[in-house]
């Protein structure tokens, strides 16, 4: 069967690309590899900065969003895809599962944070742990919180925390931050900003939420309990196009390179959402990354 658009994704720009798709009248298949759709918002506790629907939790918002794609009848098939294989103007999607075909595909696979991998980030994702300051920065107004990182976006998350929390802990393990010099100046004159240089974090504690961090000193050899409501990871994000052959041109840290209009070096390929080089990764831009990508499906479906 030959599709209109194959969708490689279901997180926020997965979904309204297919949305969309489905409401241009266009046979469409979504391919995602996880039980679930939503993307990374399934692991947010709480987002408050979509707009309309506030305090509404990831989950929630990610299962509202796959009820309107399933409501417009968009076909999903859950696999991993393995490679992308562009002949004569067709596209293949090769996939632990089968083999599907379309004459133009949107890439939305999105990005993952880089995590710590010590005990208690899982068991507490969404309940005090959170790898985005400025999505949940607002639950911990007036509490004291750690900042785990030492480049440019942690640096900007102490800051950013520290106009609303009572104490922001920046802990980072080397000895001097990687950050812009600038960024550097702003942290240091920050009265509430305590920095805990030379130091990893070893453990993650709490019941329902988090209440401490177990942290260790490496130049001092020495460790400490750190009381803290709340823990900001930003040690990286990773785009998810490592394991499938046969992408479009991508960036040294490969995002996928394209513009607004989703347009790749692919022609009928296009991209959407976190994957693709940009500015701003949140919800509302992935959904609208979806949207224009779907804007350039349909412009290049015409004038095949």
């Amino acid at each position: 069967m030959m599709y209109d658009v194959i969708i490689i994704g279901s997180g926020p720009a997965g979904l309204a690309s297919a949305i969309y798709a489905k409401r241009a009248a266009l046979n469409t298949l979504v391919i995602e590899k996880n039980p679930l759709s939503g993307g990374q918002i399934l692991n947010t506790y709480e987002v408050d900065n979509y707009p309309g629907l506030p305090k509404i939790s990831g989950m929630e918002l990610g299962q509202k969003m796959r009820a309107h794609a399933d409501e417009q009848q968009a076909e999903f098939v859950t696999a991993d895809v393995t490679e992308l294989e562009h002949i004569d103007g067709i596209h293949r999607v090769h996939t632990t599962k089968d083999t599907y075909e379309a004459k133009t595909v949107i890439l939305a696979m999105g990005a993952s944070h880089r995590r710590l991998g010590v005990t208690g980030e899982d068991e507490l994702c969404g309940m005090g742990v959170s790898y985005c300051a400025t999505c949940d920065g607002a639950f911990f107004r007036n509490r004291s919180v750690a900042v785990v990182g030492g480049g440019d976006v942690a640096l900007e998350d102490a800051l950013f925390l520290a106009r609303g929390c009572k104490e922001v802990f920046l802990i980072h393990r080397r000895d001097a931050f990687r950050g812009a010099k600038i960024l550097q100046q702003q942290v240091m004159e920050t009265d509430n900003i305590t920095l805990c240089m030379d130091t990893t974090v070893s453990e993650i504690q709490g019941e329902d939420m988090v209440e401490h961090l177990l942290i260790y000193n490496k130049k001092k050899d020495t460790r400490e309990v750190l009381d803290v409501n709340g823990v900001f990871i930003a040690v990286g994000i990773a785009p998810n196009t490592s394991g499938i052959r046969g992408l479009p041109s991508m960036d040294e840290a490969g995002y996928i390179l394209a513009g607004e209009d989703g347009v790749t070096d692919v022609p009928g390929v296009f991209v959407a959402g976190d994957c693709r080089t940009k500015q701003l990764r949140q919800v509302i831009t992935a959904t609208a990354d979806g949207a224009n990508a779907v804007t350039s499906v349909e412009r290049y479906l015409y004038e095949m």
